[in-house]
């Protein structure tokens, strides 16, 4: 059997995603409502992406009742790694050395942050 194609989704398209995947299930209106407390965004521009992220195979729609309702047929997890790797690939020259240090560099991390890493740290030298 195929692999299944990963389709990238573009900015805007992230943007209703990350609404998604913490509501779970929503209509239009509602990730419209939510972009637009971030950002100068239309309804109807709201409604077409989110139809062309259907079209792509990103979100679900349940449309059995006049309100549709919507959610992400893609993992979060899935497309950060996805996402992670081409940049990795692309900005870092394949080094996730060069990313940790860009980020870790640039980024102030909290305490807790900070601990957490070294804890992954400590169990990659474990392996």
């Amino acid at each position: 059997m195929a692999a299944t194609k990963y389709i990238k989704p573009t900015e805007s398209e992230l943007e209703i995603l990350q609404v998604l995947w913490t509501r779970g299930l929503a209509s239009v209106r509602e990730v419209h409502e939510e972009l637009a407390l971030t950002k100068d965004v239309g309804y109807t521009t709201t409604l077409k992406l989110m139809q062309i992220m259907h079209e792509k195979g990103l979100v679900k729609r349940d449309d059995s009742v006049k309100t549709h309702i919507y959610q992400a047929a893609v993992s979060r997890e899935k497309t950060q790694k996805h996402l992670l790797g081409k940049m990795i690939d692309g900005l870092f020259g394949g080094s996730s050395t060069q990313l940790v240090l860009q980020a870790l560099g640039n980024h102030k991390a909290s305490a807790q942050e900070l601990e957490e890493i070294q804890h992954l740290l400590n169990n990659l030298k474990k392996q």
